[in-house]
């Protein structure tokens, strides 16, 4: 029988590893649509702290959320340095504001161990896992946990 965490990433999935705050994070490569450059951003009257605002991407809006202070990690100070790697989960469009990228890895779903008992219940459901590669521990994010719900799906009772 197949587990969730291998329906999730095929045999041999890759996965964009990027930095926030001193630890290594990473997303499936498929729902990343862009890497690029830290642009100022427009902000948004009454949105949550971890939205840094909007930026015009080729003729669209783009929210872009600080993914430092989405996990809980203190807010990021953009700089010239910092990326904004523009990812699509389901319809919507969202920039994660990161650090930097720092590798791009090819696993297996055997490779990404369960996120630790230890860890806090909010951690455990923005990460799907952890993985321990040449040394490093890099925590594998559910992009959809860290999207910011829609007004729509706000307001929705399940």
């Amino acid at each position: 029988m197949i587990q969730a965490s291998e329906k999730d990433l095929s045999a041999n999935s890759e996965l964009i590893a990027f930095r926030i705050g001193g630890q290594e994070f990473c997303v499936d490569i498929m729902s990343v649509r862009d890497i690029r450059g830290w642009t100022q951003t427009t902000p948004l009257p009454h949105s949550p702290d971890y939205v840094k605002g909007v930026i015009n991407l080729r003729g669209s809006v783009l929210p872009v959320i600080d993914l430092a202070a989405r996990l809980g990690f203190t807010p990021t100070e953009p700089t010239a340095r910092h990326v904004i790697i523009v990812t699509q989960v389901a319809n919507q469009s969202v920039g994660l504001l990161v650090e930097a990228v720092s590798d791009i890895l090819t696993i297996n779903a055997a490779t990404i161990q369960p996120t630790p008992d230890v860890a806090s219940e909010l951690a455990r459901v923005f990460m799907k896992g952890v993985l321990a590669i040449e040394g490093r521990m890099i925590s594998l994010i559910s992009l959809d946990c860290v999207l910011p719900q829609t007004q729509e799906t706000a307001g929705t009772v399940h």
